[in-house]
């Protein structure tokens, strides 16, 4: 990790807390010094190109992970494109509980969204939302209403 570069700081407990610092470009401290030590850093930062320390400022302890500037935004635009293509390929739907199907809220060739309610089973006298994977298109449906399904049956598939 280079220290010419900007950084990313970000305070662990706090999504809100991220700062992007040039470290040649700092204004010197008002206050007495932070204690800075290094801390445990895991596999996965390693593997991120990140590291983690224990800043102590006035009695309050903090602990960040930096890492590149570049290397995070980089990372950030990779997620978000990933999190907008959703995952490739199909999801089929299989049933998560033995029971019967008493509701279908979808068809064959509807279009649907993540999490959207695709069908109910119900078991045990409760039922139980199926809700969709990802976003797609119903491309079969295999489910019936007042059809038995077992642990593991295809229910429908989303393309």
């Amino acid at each position: 990790m280079s220290q010419n570069g900007p950084l990313r700081l970000t305070v662990a407990g706090s999504e809100d807390l991220v700062l992007e610092i040039v470290p040649g470009e700092l204004a010197p401290a008002t206050h007495r010094h932070p204690e800075v030590r290094p801390a445990v850093t895991s596999a996965s930062d390693r593997l991120d190109g990140r590291r983690r320390y224990e800043v102590t400022i006035d009695g309050w302890v903090f602990s960040v992970g930096v890492e590149s500037a570049a290397r995070a935004a980089l990372r950030d635009r990779a997620t978000q494109a990933a999190a907008a293509t959703g995952p490739a390929g199909r999801a089929v739907v299989k049933a998560q509980i033995p029971g019967r199907v008493v509701r279908l809220w979808v068809a064959a060739g509807d279009t649907v969204e993540k999490g959207q309610r695709l069908l109910a089973i119900e078991a045990m006298k409760m039922e139980n939302e199926v809700r969709s994977p990802r976003a797609g298109v119903v491309e079969s449906l295999s489910a019936v209403v007042g059809k038995a399904v077992e642990l593991g049956d295809e229910l429908l598939v989303v393309g």
